[in-house]
């Protein structure tokens, strides 16, 4: 089984979305989900999703562009979450590290999010920077239930509670970074089933890439260390990760 990113930007990327393709095949990767950021970047992954069997689409409001979630994105989001290759809401959450949006309004389009979410049956991929504490405690009121994927982890301290809440981990190039001692011993201690692996594309290029632009073919290099770290041949970690995606947002077994 390949490898499956969970987490691109195709939109920010350089090259062509086929030659992308190309080189993720290429390297043993057989998905990728195209994550929205706002509602036109939305619309450009339900697109890409629909020309390309390897694509699937991710649609939300990140918390950057917070600002501008309305009733109209809303909307425009609900009827992209029922195309048949729209397979989660997302990226969505909270960050108060670079807090373009006002903190009351990412919280609220975070909440209105994860309702859009349970409204629609659909997983919810998370954002969080800076901002755990408050993330975690706006998922306890208002995400049980929900399929929750937290994008590019980074909340080491709340490792226990994710695996107690059988969160989705999604790990990023970052894991290989030299001063992310605590994020790997977080990847030793998060559940098998709940483990993902993802670029987050065209940011956080892996070792020994860092500096160059990432693209889901250097997927394998983080996930080469997860396996490593895991005690696991990378095939197996292919395996499990992939399956695990697969079964977060209800990909079909094959393509």
């Amino acid at each position: 089984m390949g490898l499956i990113d969970t987490h691109c930007h195709f939109e920010m990327l350089k090259a062509p979305a086929a030659d992308v393709l190309a080189d993720a095949r290429e390297a043993g990767v057989d998905v990728v989900l195209a994550i929205g950021t706002d509602l036109r970047s939305s619309r450009g992954a339900v697109e890409l999703a629909g020309r390309h069997d390897e694509i699937y689409a991710v649609v939300g409001m990140h918390p950057h562009d917070a600002v501008h979630f309305d009733g109209v994105v809303r909307t425009g989001l609900q009827h992209l979450l029922a195309h048949p290759k729209t397979v989660a809401v997302g990226e969505c959450g909270l960050d108060f590290y670079r807090d373009h949006s006002p903190r009351d309004v990412q919280r609220a389009a975070f909440i209105d999010q994860l309702g859009l979410a349970r409204a629609t049956g659909s997983p919810v991929v998370v954002h969080t920077r800076e901002a755990a504490g408050e993330t975690f405690a706006i998922l306890t009121e208002h995400a049980e239930g929900l399929t929750v994927v937290l994008h590019c982890f980074t909340a080491t301290d709340f490792i226990d509670l994710c695996n107690e809440r059988g969160y989705y981990l999604a790990f990023a190039g970052n894991l290989t970074y030299k001063n992310a001692d605590d994020l790997r011993l977080a990847a030793r201690q998060a559940r098998e089933d709940r483990l993902l692996v993802e670029t987050d594309a065209p940011y956080l290029t892996p070792e020994p890439q860092r500096g160059r632009e990432n693209r889901p073919a250097k997927v394998a290099y983080t996930a080469a260390l997860l396996a490593q770290l895991r005690g696991l041949e990378p095939a197996a970690l292919a395996e499990i990760t992939s399956a695990n995606a697969r079964r977060a947002f209800r990909l079909p077994a094959t393509g």
